[in-house]
């Protein structure tokens, strides 16, 4: 406060005629500095690197690797592909996960474009047209209808001006501004009626008023620096998989030492067990996970940018697909941020006229409320005030609105003020004058005959009760008028034509994106700084206002502890007039019960809640810049369904990650339990490194980049969302992949077993890498979906039927080719150990068919 304070001392300086000079405005730059925002530092480079390094699953991959490579040099046997391949994995993932990252930041700067970027200003006696940036502390800025306002500043002149300042403080309504009015600090920023702000836009009359605070300075830039005040939380994905990933080491390190342990009981060669138990940790982590993952999640990005959606950050796709709760800002978002005339109820016909009727039967209550207008048309867009916009707009097209002009001319007005609440307009008619007052309906009703007010006042009621802002219309037919009519003269005897309700009305798709929210198992919740009568008539609307559902005022709000919100905070589906502060803890009481919180927005009042929340969704069109540097996602449309079909892809994609590990883990585990069940036996391992390495890189990867592209097959948007504080193995997961293991396991170990039977123990082990790719290979099909695989179609994923022929291909090429089956120790096989193979290796595939049968005649 001191500070602006001492700005205001400070622009007493000021010529308030012809401006600032050139050396007082290099003087103000080097005080209070350049009206820009500071942008937060990029990333760079190695910083991106470490980030996308730093999982647990990925560390042990590059342990692996060097264990790998440590042991190839031991051995002096030059067999290195193995560790190059794994770094090569490593580097990939990094270098995709960092690719697309960049590509949706690029994205996000070509939206930049939309800031208005200019400014009229007075300096030197001159009016100049300068960049917004170059504004500083003392310019006369000079405010225009239909103009954006570059920084804040203190009103010097005004004429019928008005501002609405929706972006920063979520009121809808335009604010009437008075230079003689006198503000203080502690007035909230609505009720400031001498001051201007940036960010905010003009839309009736103009005025003149010196800055006062530029840049970061700004309300606008005190919003925005409350944004480095909020930490990232890690995404429920990425806690998952850094809890499988500290499993996996885990697991690991117990079987490396369970195969040494057996080795050394068995009498086997050091050498040998070590390079055993290297197979084994390199065995236990899926490989391909994290590049499959980071795949997915890039698709899933591709996806929502086909559906006006910018994926700022990855791993932003899944969270939204566990989003429990969504906190939606009203004005622009779930509304159209548009006036509209809603009812209309004529005074002469008592009659009240829905939006729809009004077209073919116009009243003349809106006929002339709308003739009573300054609504103009100066290039493409129609300016003026939103509630006489709408009035206009009601008529039908703008040239009606004019042919209304030319029929009636005006020719003398009395504008709306605060005080008189009314505006008063004189046209010319043939058989003399008539006298057009609109205004609000408490300062015109005793204007009117008695007679008309019991039906007045019931109309009045039932549009307040459905929060529409009422505005009344009367007229009088005059003989003739003096050259300067007063109010008595053009205000007396006046005749009640009706009453006019206008609202900002929900956009159309609202209701049906809050709908199907709900059937998802989301909780909608409103978030406003509008009034909670407004707010509550519009969440009523669309579906978010429930009859168990409450709503909250910010008032009543700030009586409310911490501990009082967080016990009560499911009950409230409405939150009215509230600060960027209020938005804060209600999206932290909701994270604190464990909810996933995604918080839709577009002004600067949103961006703190947007940051905050576990993904922020800001508007690409109206938002601010504000808004989208604080967000994860911005919607490029505007348009508040495109959340729920966002909400199906990030559903779809966690989907496609748990078939992914589904269908890794089930093989990777399994060689676990072979590799020790053998040893056990006596018979030895099975599988050497090498032949691991291509189970799991080809047999196992192939099939797992195409789940990446399975489409939702499930109605995902008719089932909960996925808890945070759910493990990944969580709802039958973990049991699908031991009964997998199992499966897996056993027909690999009677294969190994027939070669040990018939005295051919290479046989055996040729046969068993066999069974364990094939069955891996056909595994994807079986957890594609819940029902058989022979339901889904083979069509709606090519690319899967494509990878699992290849890797079956390359599967039987690396046995049966001379030089691979030396470099990988396999033999031939006859023709009674290939049909053997074959069948086991069907076995896990009848298993899961007959399984699912059963369970859906259930």
């Amino acid at each position: 406060m001191a500070e602006n304070v001492s700005q205001d001392h400070a622009l007493k300086s000021v010529d308030r005629v012809n401006g600032l000079t050139s050396d007082q405005v290099q003087s103000a730059r080097e005080q209070y500095g350049q009206n820009v925002f500071q942008e937060a530092a990029k990333e760079p480079l190695w910083q991106k690197v470490k980030r996308s390094l730093s999982d647990v699953a990925t560390i042990i991959l590059i342990i692996a690797a060097v264990i790998s490579l440590i042991t190839s040099i031991m051995q002096g046997n030059g067999h290195y592909f193995e560790s190059v391949l794994i770094i090569a994995i490593v580097i990939i993932n990094s270098v995709l996960s960092i690719y697309q990252e960049g590509r949706a930041e690029a994205a996000l700067d070509s939206l930049k474009s939309l800031e208005v970027a200019q400014a009229t200003v007075k300096r030197d006696g001159q009016i100049k047209t300068i960049s917004i940036a170059d504004i500083v502390v003392g310019d006369l800025m000079i405010l225009e209808n239909g103009k954006r306002i570059s920084a804040d500043a203190r009103l010097l002149e005004t004429t019928e001006l008005r501002v609405e300042e929706s972006a920063l403080t979520g009121e809808s309504d335009a604010i009437e501004k008075d230079a003689d009015f006198e503000s203080t600090e502690e007035d909230a920023l609505g009720d400031r009626l001498d001051r201007v702000y940036r960010g905010t836009a003009v839309v009736n009359g103009r005025g003149v008023a010196k800055v006062t605070a530029v840049g970061m300075e700004t309300e606008m830039g005190k919003i925005a620096g409350l944004l480095g005040d909020q930490k990232r939380e890690q995404t429920p994905l990425q806690i998952r998989l850094a809890q499988l990933g500290k499993r996996l080491s885990v697991i690991a390190i117990l079987a490396a030492l369970v195969v040494i342990g057996l080795g050394i009981f068995n009498g086997e060669p050091l050498l040998t067990l070590f390079m055993t138990a290297v197979s084994l940790a390199v065995a236990v982590v899926p490989e391909t996970l994290m590049i499959i993952v980071t795949i997915t999640l890039a698709l899933g990005v591709q996806k929502m940018a086909k559906q006006h959606a910018i994926v700022r950050r990855l791993p932003a796709v899944e969270t939204l697909g566990s989003a429990t709760v969504i906190a939606s800002d009203k004005t622009g978002t779930l509304t159209q941020n548009k006036m509209t005339v809603r009812r209309v109820w004529d005074a002469q016909a008592n009659k009240i006229f829905d939006d729809h009727e009004i077209a073919s039967d116009l009243p003349d209550v809106l006929k002339f409320g709308a003739l009573s207008t300054n609504v103009t048309k100066p290039e493409d867009e129609v300016v003026g005030l939103p509630t006489e916009i709408a009035m206009v707009n009601a008529v039908g097209e703008y040239s009606e609105y004019e042919d209304l002009q030319a029929t009636y001319p005006k020719v003398f007005e009395i504008p709306f003020n605060s005080t008189r609440k009314r505006m008063t307009t004189v046209h010319k008619v043939a058989d003399g004058y008539l006298a057009v007052t609109k205004g609000a309906f408490d300062v015109l009703l005793p204007k009117f005959p008695e007679s008309i007010h019991h039906d007045a006042t019931d109309v009045n009621e039932q549009f307040g009760s459905k929060a529409l802002r009422v505005i009344a219309v009367g007229a009088v037919k005059l003989a003739s008028i003096s050259d300067e009519p007063t109010e008595d003269e053009v205000e007396s005897n006046m005749t009640l034509l009706g009453l006019v309700g206008i609202i900002d009305p929900p956009r159309p798709e609202s209701a049906e994106a809050v709908a199907q929210a709900r059937a998802a198992g989301i909780k909608p919740v409103m978030i406003t700084g509008d009034h909670v009568v407004t707010a509550s008539a519009i969440a009523r609307e669309i579906g978010i206002l429930g009859d168990d559902d409450h709503a909250l005022s910010g008032a009543e709000l700030h009586k409310m502890s911490d501990a009082e919100l967080d016990k009560n905070v499911e009950k409230y589906a409405v939150y009215a007039r509230v600060t960027p502060e209020d938005k804060i803890r209600i999206v932290k009481s909701w994270q604190k019960r464990g909810d996933v919180v995604a918080m839709t927005g577009d002004g600067v009042n949103d961006a703190p809640a947007l940051r905050s929340a576990d993904v922020g969704i800001a508007m690409g069109e109206t938002g601010t810049d504000v808004a989208r540097e604080a967000s994860a996602i911005v919607l490029t449309d505007d348009n508040f369904a495109t959340i729920v079909h966002a909400v199906e892809v990030g559903r779809g994609i966690y989907g496609n990650i748990r078939k992914t590990i589904n269908f890794l883990m089930s093989s990777n585990m399994s060689e676990i339990v072979i590799i020790v069940a053998a040893m056990i036996f006596g018979w030895g391992s099975p599988l050497i490194a090498t032949q691991l390495l291509f189970i799991n890189l080809v047999a196992d990867g192939l099939p797992g980049f195409a789940l990446s592209r399975e489409p939702v097959h499930d109605n995902v948007m008719n089932q909960k969302p996925v808890s945070p504080k759910a493990s990944i193995f969580a709802n039958g997961l973990a049991g699908k992949i031991m009964i997998s293991v199992i499966l897996f396991a056993i027909p690999t170990l009677i294969a190994q077993g027939y070669g040990v039977h018939v005295g051919n123990p290479e046989l055996g082990n040729t046969m068993a890498f066999i069974v364990l790719s094939l069955t891996s290979i056909l595994h994807v099909f079986n957890i594609r979906s819940e029902e058989s695989m022979f339901k889904i179609k083979f069509s709606a994923n090519p690319m899967l039927v494509m990878m699992a022929a290849l890797a079956t291909l390359l599967t039987i090429l690396l046995v049966v080719f001379p030089v691979t089956q030396t470099l990988f120790s396999f033999v031939s096989l006859t023709g009674t150990a290939w049909l053997i193979t074959i069948v086991l290796s069907l076995v896990p595939n009848i298993y899961w068919e007959i399984a699912k049968a059963i369970k859906n005649n259930k």
